[in-house]
């Protein structure tokens, strides 16, 4: 009997083989065992929702956000109905689930979408037990609302608690979640302004830091960045701070935490008792007893606690930018109130880093994309301090852990271990920052390169070995992350997902994928469909994840055995990052499922290349001023026009080519009247040149036009007080008489422009401007943006 099953998987396989089919997989879907059967119906909608003061349009999962918390236990078949009952195309995908690749839900890679008036249905074995959760992978739709919680019991139970409580942190915008990313993508500082995050010139100089600054300037850096949005609210569960008093004294409980949020990583504390850290992403780990936890963005972590007699725990999770807080109390009586995290001093580590001599500014959009420079990259980019410079950063404070157990100085043994349907995968931060995994409460004394040492795992030990066996061959593979604030481009290896190729995965061998981070902000990095290794201090006892932090200027390296099948996406869950481009594609080089017939690849991979389009008009009492720009990853189309109450117009069209982040070539039309007070001699000229951002983000433009007239002109913005900027143009151009005759006795002409003006940030789209022009004399208006 054996041998006949034993034939027909090698049939089996074969069929998959010759016909060019995943008979595999969908052998592998469908209820085959006589599995009990557990059922769930979710219908997306659209409609008015309040989480933040204001009536707005949101997503919904029968009717809440999040949506229901979806229950299993392990052995269970799991058939999911969702009914998409918008005017758009909407997916779901299940975090963390190990699942048939069709069912993963990311539309046109794995699943087609589910179109309106649709209803899909999802069905898979649940072959694990944890806490997971669910969310669409439709553009942004996360963002609106479209997520909820996935807990799986164990088939049998380990751990010594009395209840369940599933807390899921998100973020909140009122704003539709297109417009933010719109508003990111055209540079504006307004949300660093409106949560008070952003490090102004005065608070820089008052400081002492204006070295650092300048520093960070010189490699085309603002400042140090820690989160991209304005959040007018954080929740856990749907509210700002909700309460659970039906919880008795005495009893165990364990809270399964989410971070389900779009764009928002925490620190999360506890009050009272220090809680037990019992699994992350839904795997246990060694029990340890932790207060102060990072939890980034798509991770998971149960902690178990008792509820005090007549008083209540307070959870609280504070935004990682201090920006914002939300808490949950679980009890009754008097609040026990969870610690305080301080928030973080970004002048400070502007300070820090300028002193470890980072280099930043790595592409995140390459000359030749299809060229292999990854390791030069990270060669040129990161940290590079020479011995001094360690001395002066006082060696002893560093706290670098060299021990035997660290993988910074030797591979990991791969012993046998069988995870069944749980590939693994490594990651390796490349110096341990601290020897304690429970850090000081107090952030304020960061020295050094202990700057980022509290976003490492190694509190994390799994519970059994998670090594391979040490004969399977391993390939090795750099991905660097880079990015671009100024024109928010997120990528890998300096290439967004729209200009990737598969990155390729052969059955039967570790891949080992190292992640560095050559920027700074952080990046959650989540792998559809497999449980990877994280490399730790733990050595062979390193934990499980699906999801890890990398942190900024940070190295981590992850391994998996390739044991699977089918394309699975691999991304930063950072959501308008992965719509940015940093996102890739894992490939076990397997024929594509035939359902997939009609939906292309390329429906995913646009995405991330959408064209976004924004405008500003300048209303002052001297002149008017007109900008439209429409971008995508390379391609960018403007139009200017420019009008003084003294009759003197400009306008002007043109496309711009981006070669790299700061390079892009462009040709157009210019139009304009050479002689004020007068609209009836307008001149038209072709234009080409080269647009450049130079060191210390000034603007540069360089051209010539079809009367051989060379032009440059230099730009910059500096915000110097909380929402107050100044700005400023100079703008040369010369004629020597090539095409045109200059006056009688003339060999040479020239023309210079220039103004300079304050602008006041009322909001988003509206600010208060002043300016002195050379040719219109002095004003001020109103500046609108849309």
């Amino acid at each position: 009997m054996k041998n006949l099953k034993y034939i027909s998987l090698l049939i089996l396989l074969g069929c998959q083989t010759i016909f060019g089919q995943n008979l595999y997989e969908q052998s592998r879907e469908g209820n085959n065992d006589n599995l009990p059967v557990h059922e769930y119906t979710l219908i997306i909608k659209e409609e008015m929702v309040n989480k933040a003061g204001k009536e707005v349009k949101g997503m919904t999962v029968n009717g809440t956000i999040p949506g229901p918390t979806l229950e299993f236990t392990e052995g269970e078949y799991a058939v999911i109905y969702v009914k998409n009952d918008m005017s758009v195309e909407t997916s779901v995908h299940w975090h963390g689930i190990i699942i048939p690749n069709f069912f993963d839900g990311v539309p046109y890679l794995t699943t087609p979408p589910i179109r309106p008036g649709e209803t899909f249905k999802y069905e898979f074995p649940i072959t694990q037990n944890g806490t997971y959760w669910y969310h669409s992978h439709t553009m942004l739709q996360e963002q609106s609302g479209v997520f909820g919680s996935l807990v799986i019991n164990p088939k049998e139970k380990t751990l010594d608690y009395d209840k369940d409580l599933v807390l899921m942190l998100s973020d909140w915008t009122n704003e539709k979640p297109m417009n933010v990313l719109r508003n990111l993508k055209r540079g504006n500082e307004w949300y660093g302004m409106k949560k008070g995050t952003s490090t102004p010139l005065n608070k820089v100089i008052a400081r002492g830091a204006f070295g650092a600054q300048l520093d960070f300037w010189r490699q085309r850096m603002e400042g140090a960045d820690i989160a991209d949005i304005y959040y007018p609210a954080f929740l856990v569960n749907g509210q700002q701070q909700p309460e659970y008093p039906d919880f008795k004294a005495g009893e165990k409980v364990r809270l399964r935490i989410i971070n389900g949020s779009a764009s928002s990583q925490f620190w999360m504390t506890f009050g009272g008792d220090m809680p037990t850290l019992v699994s992350a992403d839904g795997l246990n780990v060694e029990p340890i007893q932790k207060n102060k936890t990072f939890i980034a963005i798509a991770e998971t972590y149960d902690f178990i606690v008792t509820v005090p007699q007549n008083e209540k725990i307070e959870f609280r999770a504070m935004a990682q930018d201090g920006s914002g807080t939300a808490t949950a109390n679980i009890g009754n009586g008097k609040v026990l109130p969870a610690k305080v995290v301080p928030k973080p001093d970004k002048i400070k580590m502007m300070q820090k880093m300028a002193k470890m001599d980072m280099k930043m500014g790595a592409h995140a959009l390459k000359f030749q994309p299809k060229k292999d420079e990854r390791f030069e990259m990270k060669k040129e980019y990161g940290m590079k301090m020479d011995v001094m410079k360690m001395d002066e950063m006082k060696m002893d404070e560093m706290n670098m852990d060299m021990s035997k157990d660290s993988t910074m100085n030797e591979k990991v043994d791969h012993s046998k271990m069988d995870h069944s349907n749980l590939p693994a995968g490594k990651a390796e931060v490349n110096m341990e920052m601290s020897k304690n995994s429970e850090m000081k409460m107090d952030d304020s004394d960061i020295t050094g390169m202990d700057l980022f040492s509290e976003y490492n795992y190694d509190y994390l030990k799994s519970t059994e070995k998670t090594t391979y066996d040490k004969d399977v061959p391993v390939k090795e593979i750099l991905l660097n992350l880079t990015g671009n604030m100024n024109r928010y481009i997120w990528s890998m290896n300096g290439v967004p997902l729209s200009e990737t190729d598969q990155i390729k995965i052969n059955h039967k061998e570790v891949t080992r994928i190292t992640l560095n981070n050559l920027t700074m902000m952080h990046h959650p990095m989540h792998l559809h469909g497999h449980f990877f290794r994280v490399i730790n201090k733990n050595g062979e006892y390193s934990p499980l994840k699906h999801t890890v932090n990398v942190p900024p200027m940070g190295e981590v390296t992850i391994e998996f055995y390739g044991n699977e099948y089918g394309d699975w996406f691999f991304h930063c869950h950072i959501l308008y990052h992965m719509m940015s481009g940093m996102a890739r594609v894992i490939s076990y080089n397997t024929p594509r499922d035939g359902r997939l017939n009609g939906y292309p690849i390329s429906g995913l991979l646009t995405e991330a290349d959408k064209y976004y389009t924004w405008a500003m008009v300048d209303a002052a009492s001297h002149m008017t001023e007109f900008n439209f720009t429409t971008s995508n990853i390379r391609n960018q189309f403007n139009v200017m026009a420019e009008y003084g109450w003294n009759e003197n117009l400009e306008a002007e069209v043109t496309y711009e080519r981006y070669l790299h982040d700061y390079l892009r070539v462009f040709g157009g039309v210019n139009i304009e009247n050479e002689i004020e007070d007068s609209l009836d001699e307008l001149s038209t000229t072709a234009i080409v040149g080269i647009r450049y951002l130079t060191p210390y983000l000034f603007n540069l433009d360089v051209r010539i036009d079809n009367k051989l007239r060379p032009q440059i002109s230099l730009s910059r913005e500096i915000i110097i007080f909380p929402r107050t900027a100044i700005f400023g143009n100079f703008e040369y151009q010369a004629d020597f008489g090539w095409v045109d005759d200059l006056p009688a006795g003339d060999n040479f002409a020239n023309e210079v422009v220039w103004n300079a003006g304050v602008e006041y940030f009322l909001s988003r789209n509206f600010s208060l401007m002043a300016s002195y022009d050379n040719r219109f004399g002095t004003g001020g208006g109103l500046s609108v943006r849309f």
